[in-house]
């Protein structure tokens, strides 16, 4: 006689495995953009929190040592889901998809010195030059330029004097960064409506779909001799909310405990406000002929990339599921162009007409996760997954050096009542090597041998 796996009898296990499922992935892909509590039967809501924690550290192209980058960080994930009906279900998601947070510390290439006398030094070559003395030249360079010409100045003189005028505000403006070093962080947010319908027969088949509201905001600085003429840059992008849209399509068949799901959510682009600042600006400006002040307000086109998720579970036996997921990422179309950063970039003619992005990456992201959950009796279940990711190309960038991972998780869920839940999980990541490099693709950094663990916990309601 044939075994029939109800999916009642199997909810304990399935839902222990999504706790700690995604984190650390390719590009900025932080939580996998995870919609099962939406496929859940009957009245569902879920609350999870996740916590990672990644060891990423290497040397710089001077040998120079580069301690733990990567900052600790946290999020938490929403979702509730309600049937209408037999044939309509709806349901809303939050969860924060994208991000990134990074610090370098020590004595390296991604750090300024903190004498602000070597940093002026070493930027106009006069080892002469202090903090006073560039104050002095500039109030004499500006009496001199004074309208009016009161010094009598030639033509020849006067150019000469506001290239150096420019050149000493340039190293004025670089010793501001004095003991700075580089750091990155990006937050998003997402909340997403979803309206599905069951058809056939059975209701087997169920296509869903519905509306994306995200915001965005990220803050960047470059410090350090590793990026070259972009040492003191600094970008704040104020936050943005922007919209896009999700659809899919589901298969259920609950005699095997089996369901699939393909889900595809749309590009949302994004137009914020960047504020930068850019202390060589116009010193670059000046030697390619263009006239680029040191900050800039100005808009920005932030495009967070489109993705599909495939989901997938089935029953081996009545207590035992075998659960898969797929994402795809295209993070190769994806780029960061802060329009000073990028126009100072074509100061060098190897960059023109184009320009430089501040962050882009070369390969789209693969990642898959395969688990099996057992139910160990009526309340309790255990969980244990490996996984892959592909990463976004190597070398990349110099913010987020990792290329992609191995991972091992295990997981445990518990019925605190009939329709309450507690679940918890964790998982260890063996990120691959990475070298590290700046926009113009010169390799800066060198990253091996790198780990991290990811943390999750889950509050959950369901009544059929």
């Amino acid at each position: 006689m044939r075994a029939t796996f109800h999916l009642k009898t199997l909810t304990v296990a399935v839902a222990a495995l999504s706790v700690a499922s995604v984190a650390s992935a390719a590009g900025l892909d932080r939580s996998g953009q995870d919609i099962t509590a939406f496929l859940q039967d009957g009245t569902y809501a879920e609350a999870v929190y996740t916590y990672i924690d990644a060891d990423v550290s290497g040397k710089d192209s001077s040998d120079n040592k580069v301690d733990d980058i990567a900052e600790s960080y946290d999020f938490f994930r929403y979702g509730v889901k309600a049937d209408i009906n037999e044939t309509f279900s709806v349901g809303v998601l939050y969860d924060e998809p994208f991000g990134a947070a990074a610090d370098y510390t020590g004595k390296n290439d991604f750090v300024n010195n903190s004498d602000a006398d070597a940093l002026i030094q070493g930027f106009t070559g006069n080892p002469n030059l202090n903090e006073g003395l560039v104050d002095l030249n500039i109030a004499q360079l500006q009496g001199a330029l004074a309208p009016g010409n009161p010094g009598g100045l030639t033509p020849e003189q006067l150019q000469e004097a506001q290239e150096q005028l420019i050149g000493l505000g340039a190293a004025k403006g670089l010793a501001a960064t004095a003991g700075e070093t580089t750091q990155v962080e990006v937050r998003t947010e997402s909340i997403t409506g979803i309206l599905g319908a069951k058809l056939g027969e059975n209701k087997n088949f169920q296509v869903y779909g519905g509306p994306v509201a995200q915001r965005v905001k990220a803050d960047v600085k470059l410090r350090g001799t590793a990026y070259e003429a972009a040492n003191g840059y600094t970008t704040h992008i104020s936050a943005d909310q922007d919209y896009g849209w999700l659809a899919g399509v589901a298969y259920s068949k609950p005699e095997i405990a089996l369901k699939a799901a393909l889900t595809y959510r749309s590009e949302i682009k994004h137009n914020a406000k960047a504020f930068e600042t850019y202390p060589i600006a116009t010193a670059a400006g000046a030697t390619a002929g263009l006239a680029l002040p040191t900050t800039r307000n100005a808009d920005i086109e932030i495009n967070t990339p489109e993705s599909v998720n495939f989901d997938f579970q089935t029953g081996i036996n009545p207590t035992t599921l075998a659960t898969a997921k797929v994402r795809w990422v295209p993070w190769s179309d994806f780029a960061i162009v802060p329009s000073l950063y990028n126009e100072v970039s074509t100061a060098n003619p190897a960059f023109r007409p184009d320009g430089l992005s501040l962050v882009s990456y070369d390969k789209d992201q693969w990642q898959v996760e395969l688990g099996l959950a057992k139910r160990l009796s009526p309340a309790l279940a255990v969980t244990g997954n490996v996984g892959w990711d592909s990463g976004a190309g190597n070398p990349v960038t110099s913010l987020g050096p990792i290329e992609g991972y191995y991972s091992a998780g295990l997981g445990a869920k518990y019925n605190v009542t009939e329709n309450w839940a507690v679940s918890a999980g964790g998982k260890y990541l063996w990120f691959g090597d990475a070298k590290g490099q700046i926009p113009s693709k010169t390799i800066v950094s060198n990253f091996e041998d790198n780990d991290g663990f990811v943390l999750g916990m889950k509050l959950s309601y369901q009544a059929q």
